[in-house]
């Protein structure tokens, strides 16, 4: 089962927990203090380069007769949609840069290059999914409605194709982030309001129309007028350019919220949660992965995602900094900070979903002690003098479970 009560589970008191908001306030209250001139130079600079590198993929795909000019052409347009999508869309659209008061880069005003319409994602992403980061129930990123990535989804048949599945919405995520505010479940339960479910629908139409057309329509109409390129030739270029963007912003998200140690919570968990439990829920559900510069900027910074969903509306460009300090604490605190290598975070994240495309009866770890599903009830067996905090007693539940497969092992070989 998943975490019904969060500092239980982490083994704070109801001090500890209080106090370490006050210290996360703290960092928050010293970023914003510091907001300046070098933010905003860093956004604006970060938008003429994807622009740069926009008008660059167009060039070379007016000379996409010739092979070399293709490929280029396509990867410098699925860089550029990187970039607008991860660090300029999402990070815009958190209200990251809003403080700067200019209405090219707000939250309100931006509109990002995908099929989904804006004002849809901040809903269903910037209220829904990082008000109730991975509560059952509340959460539709847990899965997307259509992948189990926890038992405490109840295995259907239809969890096996959990793959394919997975596969199909890393492909289409554009098209899976679109759809999503529109609760297709809802609609076919009859369960929607049938006037708010209308406009919604007729918004991403809108949208969506807008797009396909912008670039299987107008785009490769503009590039086939160089006698050295073809509709087709600039058509697929921009499907695989868009293929390129879907795949890794999937991978990134995966990364940040399906491997091993990325919580899950009940309902429960909502009443009357204080700031410093909201806090520790955003801490314990989220995953970071490591990497340099280049990685930490074409993820749209999301490689710290601790931290993005503790400051959510907190200048992408400052998360490294923060997780430095955001490390101390959960070091003052004995609590886990979960990252990991990219390969091997995502790899944790697509071992998962293999694993639960199976009913529950084919899984050997328990629904509370599993690498993708914990509760508090995993550290049942524990003394006292072990629950220091949840990196201790996480460590302590290890140590028991490698002693009690080290005996089983001695008592066969003694047979």
């Amino acid at each position: 089962m998943a975490i019904t009560d969060v500092p239980q589970f982490a083994h704070l008191t109801e001090a500890d927990v209080e106090n370490l908001g006050r210290e996360l306030d703290a960092i928050r209250q010293d970023i914003e203090d510091s907001r300046g001139e070098r933010d905003a130079r860093y956004i604006r600079r970060t938008i003429a380069i994807q622009r740069g590198l926009e008008v660059t993929g167009r060039l070379l795909l007016a000379g996409s007769a010739k092979r070399r000019f293709w490929w280029a052409g396509t990867a410098t347009l699925g860089v550029a949609k990187i970039i607008e999508n991860m660090e300029i869309g999402h990070n815009v659209m958190h209200g990251q840069w809003d403080w700067m008061n200019d209405p090219e880069i707000h939250s309100s005003s931006w509109e990002w290059d995908m099929s989904g319409a804006s004002k849809h994602w901040r809903f269903t992403h910037n209220f829904m999914h990082h008000k109730y980061t991975n509560i059952l129930g509340m959460d539709d990123d847990v899965g997307y409605g259509v992948i189990r990535v926890t038992r405490d989804q109840r295995w259907r048949p239809m969890n096996l194709l959990n793959l394919f599945f997975n596969t199909l919405l890393s492909v289409a995520f554009e098209w899976g982030v679109g759809l999503q505010h529109l609760e297709l479940g809802k609609i076919f339960k009859g369960r929607d309001d049938r006037k708010a479910t209308m406009g919604r629908v007729k918004e991403f139409g809108v949208k969506a129309g807008q797009q396909v057309v912008k670039d299987y329509v107008a785009y490769p109409a503009i590039t086939s007028l160089s006698p050295r390129a073809t509709f087709r030739s600039t058509l697929t270029a921009n499907a695989v350019a868009n293929v390129i963007r879907n795949v890794w912003a999937n991978a990134v998200i995966f990364c940040g919220h399906f491997p091993d140690g990325a919580e899950k919570f009940t309902k429960t968990d909502m009443v009357g949660e204080s700031r410093g439990q909201w806090y520790l829920r955003q801490m314990l559900g989220s995953a970071n992965f490591e990497g340099g510069p280049l990685l930490r900027f074409m993820s749209g910074n999301l490689s710290q995602q601790i931290e993005h969903h503790l400051f959510p509306d907190l200048p992408s460009n400052r998360y490294y900094e923060i997780s430095l300090r955001v490390r101390e604490l959960c070091d003052k605190y004995d609590l886990p900070y979960t990252t990991g290598n990219f390969l091997v975070q995502y790899g944790k994240s697509w071992r998962t979903i293999a694993k639960l495309s199976l009913p529950d009866r084919f899984l050997t770890d328990t629904a509370d002690d599993a690498p993708e599903t914990r509760s508090e009830r995993m550290f049942d067996g524990l003394e006292p003098s072990e629950r220091r905090g949840l990196r201790s007693a996480i460590a302590a539940v290890r140590k028991r479970r490698r002693a009690k497969a080290a005996e089983k092992a001695a008592v066969k070989l003694a047979a």
